[in-house]
């Protein structure tokens, strides 16, 4: 039975003039969903139809099952479950299809390469080479023989003929990141590239048509430039057939727990042993704004790993402007609770027990430093020394 066949998702109903078991299962595992033996009759045939359908039915139920369950977490390597993320996932299944440029626009790190690679993962030709080329790491003349390619003599030390990675990428995806940082001459001739679908390598006279799907990104303000004379409008309006503006992590804290758990999953993959994070780092990471974004997020996870004692991250081995969040936060907590004015409540906390626990807070945040703690409950280590001895804990866990 033809693979070509099979690989469509269609019931199949094997026929043959012989009754033989070991035919049907035969005809079963390549693939049919039913056999018949020859000759039949009208009933035998409409009940092998009535099981093919129901098999088909079954069989679709069960692929949109597994879609629903590859996208609880994200599409693709993409994670995230927020509203702000199911929303990139619907416009990239759309744009993926199509053969369009795309300019993915976002912070530094928010994943425009992870969008971009998505967008080739799940297009028409996932097979071929997806080629990215940082356009702000390279000086202007390296860009230009990257994505162009030269010919032998060109310029010194072009010993041979190279292949620009437009031709090099075949039908396949290049991915052009930091856009923004081209100049004008090479903007010109991208644009030029893109309208004539073939490429002049530097130093010839002849043009190699190409058929590379071309994808940009940058987190600059491309209008803007476009405004101030450095970006070319035309260009500009190439490249923006489709946009996709990517959320900082600020805006869907709710994916951090899933970004975390992310992280910790694949540094188990390729290192001894399992972490796991407890609840009062989750809230400061969760709290944090992430001026990095995903990039910073996944830093700050390694730096956790690393720094912890234990299978626990703890608020102490964070990267250091996230303990000092902490503490601001616990802080402003203790300020809050001296201010506030008393009101009606159904049961009253005595004062003793508020202290203890403000004290065995403070002492938890600061990861165990008993001077820290005192400076930022506002009294002395003597007095802190006292109290612990009062409630006879060490400072280390509040006492059950």
């Amino acid at each position: 039975m033809p693979k070509s066949v099979l690989s469509k998702r269609i019931s199949i109903i094997a026929m043959a003039p012989v009754n033989s078991a070991s035919v049907a299962l035969g005809a079963v595992h390549c693939g049919a969903s039913d056999y018949l033996n020859k000759p039949f009759t009208i009933d035998e045939l409409a009940s092998s139809l009535e099981r093919a359908g129901l098999h088909h039915h079954m069989d679709s139920r069960a692929r949109q099952l597994r879609d629903r369950l590859q996208m609880q977490e994200g599409l693709g390597q993409m994670i995230g479950r927020s509203p702000q993320m199911e929303k990139l996932y619907r416009i990239l299944s759309k744009v993926a299809q199509s053969n369009h440029p795309v300019l993915i626009l976002g912070e530094s790190g928010t994943g425009k390469e992870l969008v971009a690679r998505t967008i080739h993962s799940f297009g028409p030709n996932p097979e071929k080479p997806f080629l990215p080329v940082d356009c702000g790491s390279l000086v202007p003349t390296l860009v230009e023989s990257e994505l162009f390619g030269y010919v032998k003599g060109a310029f010194t030390g072009a010993n041979h003929c190279k292949d620009g990675l437009l031709v090099a990428a075949g039908s396949g995806t290049v991915f052009l990141d930091e856009i923004g940082e081209l100049t004008l001459d090479l903007q010109a001739k991208l644009l030029r590239t893109l309208q004539e679908k073939e490429v002049r390598p530097v130093g010839s006279t002849h043009c190699t048509p190409i058929k590379a799907r071309i994808l940009t990104a940058t987190n600059r303000d491309l209008a803007a430039m476009v405004e101030r004379g450095t970006f070319r409008k035309d260009l500009y309006y190439r490249l923006n057939v489709v946009n996709l503006r990517l959320p900082p992590l600020r805006d869907r804290r709710e994916d951090i727990p899933l970004l975390i758990a992310h992280f910790l999953n694949r540094i188990h993959r390729a290192h001894p042993g399992r972490f796991s994070i407890h609840d009062d780092a989750l809230h400061t990471m969760v709290q944090y704004d992430w001026p990095g974004n995903v990039r910073e997020l996944e830093n700050a996870v390694e730096h956790g790993v690393t720094m912890a004692s234990g299978g626990e991250i703890q608020v102490g081995d964070l990267p250091t402007q996230l303990q000092q969040l902490a503490l601001a936060v616990l802080h402003a907590a203790i300020s809050a609770g001296k201010n506030q004015e008393a009101v009606p409540c159904k049961e009253i906390v005595p004062l003793a027990v508020k202290e203890r626990d403000a004290i065995f807070d403070a002492i938890r945040v600061t990861n165990g430093d008993k001077l820290e703690a005192a400076r930022l409950l506002g009294i002395g280590k003597t007095t802190l020394y006292r109290k612990l001895k009062e409630y006879g804990a060490s400072g280390a866990r509040r006492p059950d």
